[in-house]
């Protein structure tokens, strides 16, 4: 079921891009693009509007995966296109979780504002791990909570007013992944 939701999602995101691919707009520029939408959602997050926030975190979520679509189907992948990318998704992670920290202190709800940094730290270690073993030369996309998934969670947690449970559910989940990653580099470095 998940694959076939990631597979529709990569088809819908480069039929979009194939239109994109005559407006001028490079790769880089959405990416860029995206990491300011995510500062915008951070500060949606950060003022309490949490519904507002969590529609919003699905639909950059969404058009974050256009610059990737772009630079495939417009043959302009570059290395450091794709470290870019990568590296801006953690900021925005990091900036969504932060809004959320910051909401969570203003109103005092210590159990979501310290969910909100487990969840954090569980998400830099999920891609940390996969960076680290690719570092490597190991293949690591494996575990059942990558990026798109935890935006699924936390969105819907959001808009249906559901925030803590899913940030319980995000701060397992994350740290699950990081421990399969872990555990699958084990198993390939084994001698």
């Amino acid at each position: 079921m998940i694959s076939q939701v990631k597979r529709a999602s990569k088809q819908i995101a480069e039929t979009v891009a194939r239109g994109l691919i005559h407006t001028g707009v490079s790769p880089t520029q959405l990416t860029l693009t995206g990491f300011g939408l995510n500062l915008v959602v951070a500060a949606t997050l950060g003022a309490g509007l949490l519904p507002l926030g969590g529609v919003l975190v699905l639909v950059v979520g969404l058009f974050d995966t256009l610059d990737g679509a772009l630079a495939r189907v417009s043959e302009r992948s570059t290395r450091f296109g794709a470290f870019l990318d990568s590296t801006l998704d953690r900021y925005s992670e990091a900036a969504i979780l932060l809004g959320l920290l910051f909401d969570a202190g203003r109103r005092g709800d210590l159990a979501v504002g310290a969910l909100a940094f487990v969840v954090a730290i569980g998400s830099l270690m999920v891609s940390y791990a996969r960076a680290r073993a690719e570092g490597l030369g190991l293949d690591c996309e494996v575990g059942f909570a990558p990026r798109p998934e935890r935006v699924v969670v936390l969105g819907l947690g959001l808009i249906v007013g559901l925030e803590l449970p899913a940030l319980v559910l995000l701060a397992a989940i994350t740290h699950i992944t990081a421990v399969q990653r872990i555990m699958h580099v084990y198993n390939l470095t084994r001698d």
